[in-house]
């Protein structure tokens, strides 16, 4: 009866809230030149690692199809995201750049952020999750 009494309350206390909210990211990646490799999709909740391949919240690792690509992040809280996505034609799993340190192999991020000379922030690529997104990215050729 105390088991069944505490379940119960615990459903009924104001305020109290899943650590995931179900929220769910859809992204379309427009633009994919060829089918050589494949595309990288990486949903960072925080700034530290962005852009990158090495320390993203959630990743995927898609086939590359001439086009578009769709991935998708679900289980999600509200909060602040931002989106890195990569196509990796050689299968290194890795973006490569030229001596200058400029990508070689097609990039995107969210909100279509594309800064001269330099790699965008989370700051300028973040977006506020309060209810299911979809975003669709270009790819920066």
């Amino acid at each position: 009866m105390l088991k069944h009494l505490f379940v119960s309350t615990l459903f009924l206390v104001p305020g109290l809230a899943c650590a995931q909210d179900g929220l769910s990211v859809t992204v379309d990646i427009k633009d994919i030149k060829n089918t050589n490799g494949q595309v990288y999709c990486a949903l960072f909740n925080n700034s530290d690692g962005f852009p990158g391949e090495k320390k993203a919240f959630k990743e995927q690792w898609l086939p590359a199809t001439i086009g578009m690509v769709k991935c998708r992040f679900d289980g999600l809280s509200s909060g602040e995201y931002a989106v890195y996505v990569l196509h990796d034609e050689n299968g290194n799993k890795s973006m490569d750049s030229n001596f200058v340190g400029a990508p070689t192999e097609d990039v995107a991020v969210s909100n279509n952020v594309r800064p001269t000379f330099r790699a965008p922030t989370f700051e300028e690529a973040k977006f506020s999750l309060t209810e299911d997104k979809y975003l669709s990215l270009e790819m920066d050729h």
